[in-house]
């Protein structure tokens, strides 16, 4: 076992990526994820320690040290990553969470992997953790683990963050584990959520169903205050400022803008491929603008990135066919020689080429259904240093509440939906730069350095 910390982060999987070498070696590298950004140079200050799983079921690895970092493996079996992680977490708590877009699946044996799994990863944190550490548990995977952890090792400041939204009540009340839920998050000292709606559906949720007292924003738990509060994730905007300026990058934006044909405006979606992230629903949009000819053929055309996610859940094969049924009618029936109005890619990209997608759009649309946050649209904004960019961002996005001077649309109404898209595509030169310097100015001076450290800052008072 690896010695011990006084900062452990516990999150569902480990920070790295294997990757395999031409001489069929492997090695480690970081992930580029906006959360490893955030908690890495934390880590490396503090000597910090990071358990996760490393991606691999079956195989069990001993700790490693990479970037300054301690990383301590926590072992998945097939089974549990059917069961744990495509079962309880993303079939149960996942649609439950994005407002029941998808019916959950309640199932006891997934359950009880979960409780299993939790229990696992407390157990692994409390070896890890040194006298009096700092521990951040993150995700709607490890929800129990604050009250097991707190049980094994009640010295430790036990913070807690949730990157999806947390539901209303009355949609929480479905769950049939819905109590122990609660009870796991309530053992941290610190439990925080994208918004501000998820820190008072929570913070409800505890008086009606565990009948806790509770002033403002904390709870009174026996002997303990626990709060419970937003703290809105960020990405790292000085990264991809810069990223954007590098002359490869804007000759490559350049490049993309001939290789689509050199339209008028490109449109731009940059998804997993999820259900919740109303990719049909702006397609649908897209489409009907053509259909009206209130765009023509050639004019416009929508790159629709969807990486692949979770391909082994039937929702998802359904809906990766439903995407693309979408896609080749509307090209069918708009397509031009040597052009579709849709360029659709189911693969996953680098950040580099992300970057010069990002500079090349003129539109950006983000339209999930719920969203925790959505960093898509703040990385858009990032890169738009020419502020030429626009944003059309969904209502139902944690961003909403910063980003107001994007287009908000609510992307359940098509026509809206409609409005918003072409009065972006409209807009004069002079209002799309008013409106993108005031979302650069938020996203600049709330990046994820500040949002790390007001979480820790809140957690350690």
């Amino acid at each position: 076992m690896t010695a011990r910390s006084s900062f452990v982060t516990v999150a569902n999987r480990l920070p790295v990526d294997r990757r395999i070498e031409p001489d069929g070696t492997s090695s480690w590298r970081r992930s580029p994820g906006g959360l490893v950004t955030a908690i890495a140079p934390i880590m490396q200050r503090r000597h910090g320690a990071w358990l996760g799983w490393h991606g691999a079921a079956d195989e069990e690895l001993e700790p490693l040290e990479l970037d300054g970092m301690s990383l301590v493996p926590v072992p998945l079996s097939s089974e549990d990553v059917e069961l744990y992680y495509e079962g309880f977490s993303n079939a149960t708590l996942w649609p439950l969470y994005h407002d029941v877009v998808a019916p959950p699946v309640f199932d006891r044996a997934m359950w009880d992997s979960y409780k299993a799994l939790n229990q696992r990863f407390a157990e692994a944190a409390a070896q890890v953790a040194d006298e009096n550490a700092v521990v951040w548990v993150q995700d709607y995977q490890l929800q129990l683990v604050p009250a097991m952890l707190r049980a094994l090792r009640p010295d430790l400041r036990i913070g807690f963050f949730l990157h999806i939204p947390f539901p209303p009540v009355e949609l929480f009340w479905r769950l049939p584990w819905r109590r122990e839920i609660v009870e796991g998050l309530l053992g941290a000292d610190l439990v925080g959520f994208q918004r501000p709606g998820g820190a008072s559906n929570f913070i409800r949720l505890c008086r009606r169903l565990l009948g806790l007292p509770y002033k403002g924003n904390e709870i009174y738990v026996d002997d303990r205050t626990v709060t419970a509060q937003a703290f809105p994730i960020s990405i790292d905007f000085t990264e991809l400022d810069s990223m954007v300026r590098e002359p490869e990058i804007m000759a490559r934006a350049k490049e993309i803008r001939a290789e689509i044909g050199d339209p008028e405006h490109m449109l731009l979606g940059v998804d997993r491929l999820d259900y919740t992230k109303g990719i049909g629903q702006r397609l649908e949009a897209f489409g009907e603008l053509l259909d009206e000819g209130r765009i023509q053929p050639g004019e416009a055309v929508f790159v629709q990135i969807a990486t692949p996610s979770r391909e082994r859940v039937e929702e998802y094969r359904r809906l990766r066919d439903d995407i693309e049924l979408q896609v080749g009618r509307i090209n069918g029936e708009h397509g031009i020689l040597g052009q579709a109005p849709v360029q659709y890619f189911h693969q996953s990209y680098d950040r580099r080429e992300l970057a010069a997608l990002y500079l090349a759009a003129d539109v950006m649309v983000v339209t999930p259904l719920r969203d925790g946050m959505n960093l898509v649209a703040k990385e858009y904004v990032a890169c738009r240093h020419d502020l030429r960019g626009a944003l059309v961002l969904s209502e139902f996005a944690g961003a909403a509440d910063e980003l107001r001077q994007s287009y908000l649309v609510n992307p359940y109404d098509v026509e809206g939906l409609k409005r918003q898209m072409l009065t972006a595509m409209r807009a004069t030169p002079h209002e799309v730069a008013r409106r993108m310097r005031a979302l650069r100015r938020r996203v600049s001076t709330h990046d994820v350095d500040r949002w790390a450290s007001d979480f820790l800052t809140a957690l350690e008072s």
